[in-house]
């Protein structure tokens, strides 16, 4: 509205039109009602960043969020080393050299489906709808839960290391390699989880978010190279497993941390998070951006 807008009351005031009646702008207004200036209109980064620590908040108040990202990756990692590395490598610690790195990406891969999980319980709960509202760059409310996802997945990702080191695994890489091997693996579930949150943004319940998510992951993870050499598979399953992207990334992660890097896998993975990005991330904004 133009600050010559003006409206008409009774009374003594600043200027007296006919009849007694006083006209006061709009600006006199504003004056009246408020004593400060509006604040300026937040960045994206800033309001990237202030859903970020919202969602971080959230596990302050409920800690059993931290539960996927401690306990599964705990559980995975002991199970899996002791189950079946006598049978498969002579020895759990001889196993846990080749087995690590891929219980690394099994876990992390499995908790980027929370992501929807929980866009989708804001939205059952109305709170999206007041978000939608707020005088923001709307794509921050979905960049702010991936920014905390990736602390979690961080989280997750230590853990297992930790642990690996605590049962006898010895990357050949050293530290740089753990490093740039959690690297990798962090920028390939951020763009995994673009993928979990259009199916939370479409999907009209969290159960149903994770069921569909776990259609998908099961095969991602359990038919990849994780836990053996895909040699010993039948043929049409060798096929599947060499063109999975998990496949691609724990051979990537393997190379990194025992010193022995495949450029070809890296950037295997390179492309397959790029890919990621690219088709969903337009794809959730967009139905982000629809009327539900």
């Amino acid at each position: 509205m133009s600050t010559a807008t003006s409206t008409t009351t009774t009374g003594a005031g600043a200027g007296t039109g006919a009849a007694g009646e006083v006209t006061v702008t709009e600006a006199t207004l504003r004056a009246a009602l408020s004593t400060r200036v509006r604040p300026p209109r937040p960045s994206a980064l800033s309001a990237s960043v202030t859903f970020g620590w919202r969602a971080m908040l959230k596990i302050k108040h409920v800690p059993m969020q931290l539960f996927d990202v401690t306990m599964f990756p705990i559980m995975f990692t002991l199970m899996f080393t002791f189950l079946f590395g006598g049978a498969l490598a002579g020895s759990p610690r001889e196993y846990l050299q080749d087995l690590l790195p891929g219980i690394l990406v099994m876990t992390v891969t499995m908790i980027t489906m929370y992501t929807g999980m929980a866009i989708n319980t804001d939205i059952s709960k109305g709170v999206f709808d007041r978000f939608r509202s707020l005088p923001i760059w709307r794509p921050a409310v979905l960049v702010g839960m991936l920014l905390a996802d990736a602390v979690r997945y961080t989280m997750a990702s230590l853990v297992v290391v930790v642990l690996g080191l605590a049962l006898g695994f010895r990357p050949d890489g050293g530290p740089v390699g753990v490093l740039l091997a959690i690297a990798l693996l962090l920028l390939f579930s951020f763009s995994l989880s673009w993928v979990w949150t259009s199916i939370g943004l479409t999907m009209q319940t969290p159960e149903g978010v994770m069921q569909s998510s776990m259609m998908i992951l099961f095969p991602l993870t359990f038919a990849s190279n994780v836990f053996v050499d895909p040699s010993t598979m039948p043929g049409w399953l060798q096929a599947f497993v060499n063109a999975n992207p998990v496949s691609h990334l724990t051979s990537a992660a393997r190379g990194l941390m025992h010193g022995d890097i495949d450029g070809v896998e890296v950037a295997w993975v390179l492309g397959w998070s790029a890919a990621l990005v690219l088709v969903f991330a337009p794809l959730t904004l967009r139905i982000y951006r629809a009327e539900r």
